[in-house]
Order: C-alpha cells, then structure tokens, then sequence
C-alpha cells in the first residue's frame, strides 16, 4: 500500500462525523431527568487497526500534518493574526453535532427532547457586549447573564412499553407556534404535566431582529401548540420564572417604560476611592470582575432592577407583586399561599462580588403583602477566608418540602467565624408561615458546621453537619414534629473515606412536585444508593437501610463487566406508597466498549434478580476509537501511598509491533488529610470514555498513549493537627508524577524520553510546578488557565486556608513564577483573556510567561480573545488543539536534543 492510500484509508476510517458522546445530567432537585442521545446513522466500519500498526499511523499523522501551511511553532507565531486548526482526526472528533437533551414528564408519561445546536458557538457569540459588575457577566441586549447556551427545537414523545429512544420522527409531537429559528431557553413542565414553559430570543445575526430580553412562552402539552404568554420581557440576571401552581408562573421582569441606560460621564467626576478607616479585618480571596466605580454600581442597579409579577396560564393576567427592587430571588411556598422574596439593597461593595452585599429576605403572602421580614443581612465583607466560616444571621433559608407552608433557617453561633470555639456551632430554626402568631422555633443544634436537612415527614429528616478541617462527617435523625424527642446519630465518618461511604437516600416527588426522603411503606426503613467505591473500583449500589437497627441489606449492585447508575426512583407518582415489591429505577448500563444505555430497572423485593427493560439503542459515538485500550492502573509512590490512574493506548496497539509511545500526562492534584483517603481507589475500570472537545484521549488518534487523570494526592503530613498538605506540596508532587511515569515505564508502553505533562487551572500550576523541579522526568509541559505567582492570592487558594503572612514560605516554595529560571523544558500557556475564575486572572500567565522569556526558556502564550476560564468557541477550542499538536509534535516527538536525560 502506497503512502498515499494509507493516507486516504486512514482519513476514512477517522471520518467520525455522525456520532456524539452523551452526557448525563440530573437537575438539582431532580425536576427533570435529563441526558442526551446519539445519532442512528452509523459511520464507515474500518477501525484504525484494521490498517497499519500505531507506530506507521503517528509518522503518517505527522506527514500530512507536515504537508499543511502551518507547519512549525515558529510559522504558526507567523501567523499570530488568525485562528488555526488541528489536523482533521481530530477535528473529526470534536466538531460532531450533539443530540437532543431529554425531560421526562411529572407523571412519566411523555419525553421531551431538546434539540441543541453545535457545542461550540463562533467567536462571534462571545464578542457580543458584556458588562462585568459585581461579579456577574451581563448581556445588555437581552437583560440577562451573558453567554447562554440554547435549544433549537422542543419535541414531545409518549413514554410507551416500547418506546426506544431515540424516537424515530413520526412517533413524536413538535412544540410549534413560536416564530421560526428562534433560539429557547430555560424549559420547564407544570407541576400537572399539561404544559411546558420556555422563553425564547432571536438570534440576532445579520438579517434578524435585534436581541431582547427573554420572552416567555407556554405550550399544551396535548396539542404541542405554544402561544405567547406575555410580552414584558425577563430579568434574568439572578432569577427568571417558576411555576407557583399548574395555572400560575412567577416571573421577575423588567420595569416597564424603564430609561435608557446610565451613560459614563466623559470626564471623571473624581476619584475612586475605598476606604477602611474602621481599621475592621477584611480579608477575601481574588474574585474577578468587582464593581470599581459610581458608575458600575448604576449599571448593576440598571440592570438588576426587576418587578415580581405572577401570571395566568389561563388567562394572560399580569399581577405586579410588591415593588421595583433588586431581586436575587423568590420562592413559593409548596402550597403556593407565601412567597420568600429576597433582593439587594446598598452599600456596595468594590473588594466582594454581589452575594456579599447587603440581603434583604420577607415573607410576602400571595398577594405580594409583607407578612413577617425573615432576615436583614448586611454587607459581609469580613467573612473568614477559612473553611467552615460563613455569614453572619440567618443563612439557607427555604421552604420544608413536606410541608404547606413551613420554612427553615441556619444561624451560626461563633459569629460565622470557624476559627472561635463554640458549642453549638450552628442552630436550626423554622416558622410556620401561616400562623400569624407563630415565634420560631428551634429544631436542631449542631457542633460541626450545619449542612442543612433533607426532609422526609413530621417523623423523619436527616440532619447534616461537616467539619472540613477533621474531614468528619455527621448525619443525624430528627422528628421535626416532635421537637422534645433528642436527635439520633445515624452516621459518624470521615468523608473524605470513599470506601465507608453509606450512600444517600433515595428522593420521591410529590404532587407539587417538591421530593421528600423516599421510605418503604409501613417500616422505618430508607433506601440508600451509593457509588460503591471500593479497591476494585466503584460499583454502585441500592441498599435497605433500617434507621432503628442501622442494618443495612443490599438490594442490587453493578455487576462486572458493567458499570450501572441507577439515576432516579420511576414509581412515586400521585404519593402513593414506596413498596419494595414494585421499586422501578431509571438507570443507565455502559461498558469500556459500549457507551451507556438506558434501562428502566424494576424489582420484586423477593430477592430475585431485577429485571430490565432497554430505553435506548445508541450507537458507539466514536467508532473508530471503539477498540481502544484502557486500564485502570493501581502502583505505589516512594513512600508506599498507593496511586490510581487510568491508561489508555490507541485502538490497534501491540506492544511487541509497535514498541512505546510518546505519552501525555493529564492530571489535577487534590489534598487529603490521611493517606488511606488518599490511596483509595475512586474510579470504575467498567467505565465508557467520553471524548470531549478539550479531552487529553484525543492524541490517542495521533498515536500518543495517554496517562488520564493520575492522582497526585498532597496529604497532610504527620499527627499534627496544625500539619497541612501544601507543606510538602512540591516533594509530593513530584513523588506522584515520577511514580506514573515509572509505571508507564514498566509496562514497557511508555517511551520516557517522550512524556509532556498538562493541565487546566490548577492542574496548569502543577505541570509548571513539574517542569521547574522534575525536568528530568517531561519534555515538555501545557499549561492552561492557570496561577503561576501566589502572591497573587494572598488570601488563599484551593484548599489552603493560611493567608501568604501566616505561611511565607508555602506560597514561595509553591509558586512556579518563582521558580521560572529552573524551567529548563518548553512549556505553552494558554489563557482566556476575559477569564471568570477566582485567583486565575491572565495576568498570571502573562507575567509567567515574562518571567519565563527573562531567564531563556523556551515557552509560548497563547491569549485566547473574549474566553473565560473555561474555552467555548469552536475557533478558540481548535487553536488550542491545533498549539498542543504543534507543541507535542515539536517538542515530545522529535529534536533529539529536546530529549530530557531520564534518571528513571
């Protein structure tokens, strides 16, 4: 076969362009179960293996790469003005269309399916204008945070004994009547299940009208006719709409006949000041876009300023509730009779984003009058930067679920300050809204920090309390009808201990569509699901958990070679009682091979195996990666803590053929307090791999192997309570990275002379931390997004709560900027120029990069213009992979003279 044609053969069997990963999402409350799906149509059957060895396809790969304009990292910084892109295998696996999102109805009866346009929206999305006030990012255009991602279509289906999705199309319902190539947003059922709410917007490309605020919309679910519920336009920077009842939405919109916005004065009227003559401590960590001057606080006010009004599904009927306020959010009662309304009121703040402002919190009744004010909060400024400090009053304040109309509140005793001993800690309260004469009560204390309660009935909740500076965990049982009845402890552990992990209980929803704790009818008894982490990998689990006794008897587990989810409780419909004999589960089943399927799984309670009916036939979404090669693999560091990572090798690999492989190690440390935390393992080797459009598993189709996700545990050291794990946080670091490497040696698949370390945020700060200390183990480093100067953050950063004056050395030791005349390997940086992320400003990275080009190394910045912390446009997303490739290319594959010299 001529290079050529293996050329073309190799583009044919990479042309993924039919297939998605799908992703699961659970909403918060379990409101909606939701994930997507998979297209029908099938790409080419050839498989990489099938061709040539791995070795023949990564010289291929680098030939036709090299036969393209941009060929070198000196060309590519030549041409600087305009995007590139990487070669076309992986363009191939990242540019594929998605698949709809799906929302089951409240009574299970029909499937929605949410049509959604590419993942990665042009760069001219992002280039819109964006205001950046008190911590948000708002579009002007339409009054709402900025940067929304959208559906195109909205499609019913009946959830019939047959039905496998994805539909086909003559089996489903269209949602139609809006205007045509509007793009939707925020979707929601009635708490009936008769209609779908959801606003829509234009586009607003060349041609359409302009952007507006968000315009909401109903549809009958029967009909699948939508109509125009009002023309008053959301506010939808803090909140937008929730249905109070099947016949009345709650929605915060903007003022009508309000003023153009403020304009900036052309000249300064003076200077900006902040001032802190009270001498009082306040101290916070590096939070981006604050509020600098008089006119950002006139903008916030613009643009946050929203009336409450509720409006008839009926009727179109617009009741205006209270007055104009800066509204962050409302909440009705379950029996939709009281509202818990709460907006921000000045001073403002220029040091701490828009949560820390003054809050005020009321009790409104449904007609928008004052019935009790709940909370005034003022601007918390002086919040402890330690963990478990919090504000001062009352906090998590929200309605019971199982309840009409009885809300809960923590209030913390050592003035929200963890460093002050107190017993208790925290106390929980709650009032009954509608006893005009009620005084609040109180229902629980805790010594740990109060997490708040799950609810289950006037007989049953779980209490839960944590301690970060411990790792302890405590879960309590109350009666919140009787409160003279002591609190009983149900569970007492170390959370950071994933092998002791009892799971959670099971939620049911209710007719008004709140979920209380699911329990077995006529017994005591909750069912518990867990991920089952274990030293074989995680297996999840169903368990019947006796709350008297505290036994617990397994009702199912993942069975191997599978890895099973059970996602959410199938029969609680109408309240009807939980019996073990009639339990259904939705879950998914996947394997290495097969992406996950959905299965809804039901079980007798006799012990018999459950059975299972498939809801989905999805394609693999990768087929020539089908045949990949993956383990999770279990070694030791020097000190004998045990490691996890997961190794993946090219589809076709032989190790006797095609001999070892440059690697690219992809990782992100985290801190424990013990090693047996640290050396667990938290990972399914029954697990399918997603490739996403900024994974490291895409240079397995430019024949690297990949070391994905090694863990690089930093533990607290010693039986000093006061000993915390940064203080070792560079031998650790490297103690991790050498023992991946050397194990990656041992299997004889990893070429040592040929492994580039990376990461995004603080896995970029580790790879740079790497290359400065262990340049004898990398030839070269990525790092994305990532604080490089530590003085930077003095306030802390990640899970280090000392401030840079109480640990000097610490953030010196840790901080790569310091270290940058060690760095002897190239090391790209990629940073999103707008980036939203607390201590992660670009100027980290461009100060790094100074540093860097001052003492000779050989490095490369990339400024991304318009992206955050996280990349979304297809232009900035391709770049960044077409600059890896050219930086794997140059600087791992090739230059003998990049080689480093390993001292394995």
């Amino acid at each position: 076969m001529t290079l050529a044609q293996r050329l073309q053969t190799l583009n044919v069997s990479l042309g993924l362009n039919v297939c998605k990963w799908r992703a699961t999402h659970v909403a918060p409350w379990m409101q909606h179960l939701s994930w997507r799906t998979t297209s029908r149509q099938q790409s080419p059957p050839h498989r990489l293996h099938q061709l040539i060895s791995v070795s023949q396809a990564r010289h291929i790969c680098a030939a036709a790469t090299l036969a393209s304009p941009v060929d070198t990292i000196e060309s590519a910084g030549r041409q600087s003005t305009g995007y590139m892109k990487p070669p076309q295998e992986i363009i191939d696996l990242v540019d594929i269309p998605p698949e709809p999102n799906l929302s089951f109805s409240p009574d299970r009866s029909k499937v929605l399916q949410l049509y959604k346009p590419s993942p990665m929206p042009p760069i001219s999305e992002l280039a819109r204008p964006e205001l950046k006030l008190a911590g948000l990012r708002i579009d002007p255009d339409m009054n709402s945070g900025s940067r929304m991602s959208y559906y195109t279509g909205l499609v019913l289906v009946d959830m019939t004994d047959d039905l496998v999705l994805p539909a086909p199309r003559e089996a489903t319902t269209p949602i139609t009547g809006y205007p045509e190539g509007l793009w939707i947003n925020l979707v929601s059922w009635s708490q009936d299940g008769k209609h779908i709410a959801f606003t829509v917007r234009s586009p607003g490309l060349p041609g359409d009208p302009p952007r507006k605020p968000l315009e909401l919309w109903v549809a009958e679910v029967a009909s699948g006719k939508a109509r125009c519920l009002t023309k008053l336009g959301l506010s939808s920077v803090f909140d937008d709409y929730m249905w109070v009842d099947d016949d009345t939405i709650g929605a915060v919109i903007i003022p009508e006949g309000r003023a153009p916005p403020p304009e900036k004065p052309p000249i300064p009227i003076g200077p900006n000041i902040q001032d802190n003559s009270s001498g009082r401590i306040s101290q916070a960590r590096t939070y981006p876009d604050l509020l600098k001057s008089p006119h950002d606080e006139e903008l916030m006010e613009y643009y946050c300023e929203s009336n409450l009004v509720y409006i008839s599904v009926s009727t179109g009927e617009v009741t205006q509730l209270g007055g104009t306020q800066l509204y962050t959010s409302f909440a009705p009662s379950p029996d939709a009779r009281f509202l818990l309304v709460a907006w921000l009121e000045r001073p403002y703040s220029y040091t701490v984003p828009c949560g820390r402002f003054p809050k005020r919190v009321q009790l409104w009744d449904r007609r928008g009058e004052l019935v009790k004010e709940v909370a005034y909060l003022p601007l918390a400024e002086d919040i402890p930067i330690t963990f478990n400090s919090c504000r001062k009053g009352p906090r998590g304040i929200d309605w019971r679920s199982d309840r009409d109309a009885e809300f809960s509140w923590i209030e913390a005793q050592d003035g929200g300050d963890s460093a002050v001993e107190a017993s208790p800690r925290d106390i929980m309260y709650t009032l009954d809204a509608a006893d005009a004469s009620a005084e609040p009560q109180k229902l629980a204390e805790t010594d740990l920090r109060c997490g708040g309660v799950a609810w289950g009935d006037d007989g049953f909740a779980l209490l839960y309390e944590s301690w970060h500076k411990t790792r302890r965990s405590k879960i309590w049982m109350l009666a919140p009808g009787e409160r003279d009845r002591p609190k009983a402890l149900l569970f007492d552990r170390d959370y950071e201990d994933a092998y002791s992990d009892p799971g959670s209980p099971c939620l049911r929803r209710t007719h008004r569509s709140t979920y209380v704790i699911a329990r077995v009818e006529g017994t005591g008894q909750l069912i518990m699901q867990g991920g089952g982490a274990s030293p074989e990998g995680n297996r999840p689990f169903l368990d019947l958990l006796d709350v008297d006794t505290k036994e617990t008897r397994r009702l199912w587990q993942s069975t191997p070679p599978f890895l099973e989810y059970p996602m959410n409780l199938l029969n609680d419909l109408d309240d009807r009682p939980i019996r073990l004999e009639e339990l259904e589960f939705l879950m998914t089943r996947e394997t290495v091979q097969d992406t996950p399927q959905y299965y809804i799984m039901s079980m007798s309670g006799n012990g018999a195996k459950p059975g299972l009916r498939q809801l989905s036939e999805y394609p693999h979404p990768y087929p020539s990666l089908r045949d990949l090669q993956k383990e999770v693999i279990r070694y030791k560091r020097e000190d004998g803590l045990d490691l996890t990572a997961t190794l993946y090798l090219p589809p076709g690999y032989e190790k006797d053929r095609d001999g070892r492989l440059p690697c690219l190690l992809w990782a992100y440390p985290r801190e424990f307090k013990t090693k047996d935390a640290a050396g667990q393992m938290r990972k399914s080797p029954h697990q399918f791999s997603g490739v996403g459009s900024q994974s490291p598993l895409l240079w397995l189709v430019r024949g690297y192997a990949v070391l994905d996700g090694p863990t690089m545990p930093i533990v607290a050291e010693g039986d000093d309570e006061k000993a915390e794990p940064n203080d070792t946080y560079i031998p650790q670091l490297v103690a991790s990275a050498r023992a991946a490497v050397q194990e990656g040696d041992r299997r004889g698949v990893v070429d040592t002379s040929k492994v580039a370390v990376g990461g995004h945020s603080y896995g970029a700060f580790m790879a740079a931390n790497l290359l400065a200390h262990a340049p004898d183990l990398f030839a070269c480093g990525i790092a994305k997004s990532g604080a490089y100067n530590r003085t930077l953050t003095p306030f802390g950063f990640q899970a280090e709560e000392r401030t840079i004056w109480q640990a000097p050395e610490v953030y010196n030791a840790m901080s790569p900027f310091m270290q940058a005349d060690k760095v002897k390997r190239p090391i790209l940086l990629v940073h999103g120029e707008d980036d939203n992320n607390t201590g992660t400003f670009p100027m980290q990275s461009e100060r790094f990069y100074s540093a860097l080009k001052g003492h000779g190394a050989t490095t490369r910045l990339v400024l991304l213009p318009h992206e955050s912390h996280g990349y979304s446009a297809r232009e900035s997303i391709l770049h960044v992979l077409a600059e890896m490739d050219l930086w794997l290319r140059k600087y791992c594959e090739s230059t003998p003279e990049m080689k480093p010299q390993s001292k394995l």
